[in-house]
């Protein structure tokens, strides 16, 4: 038995300009253009974005959870990505 639904596709909603892209949810469409305007019924029918994405859910490659370590572990022997070792004057509150 085919799917009859269609693809399925993960939207994204930036709320205001500038803002970064929130994932919302999903949906099924057969091409881009429906994917588009079937988000935009969704998932902005009340004036709760501005812009929005649509990704193939087959398109997106994330990292696995039993990668944390051997994964993101180079990273820390970067010293530079994390400045603590630079002074900080007195008149900066928030950094």
């Amino acid at each position: 038995m085919s799917d009859s639904q269609g693809p399925l596709w993960e939207v994204f909603v930036q709320k205001k300009a500038g803002q970064p892209f929130v994932h919302c949810g999903n949906l099924h469409a057969f091409d881009k253009e429906m994917a588009l305007q079937n988000a935009r019924d969704l998932y902005t029918r009340r004036g709760e974005g501005m812009a929005l994405w649509v990704v193939p859910s087959n398109a997106i490659v994330a990292s696995s959870p039993e990668d944390q370590g051997s994964f993101f572990e180079p990273s820390n022997d970067k010293v530079f990505r994390h400045p603590t070792f630079y002074p900080i004057p007195d008149a900066i509150k928030n950094m």
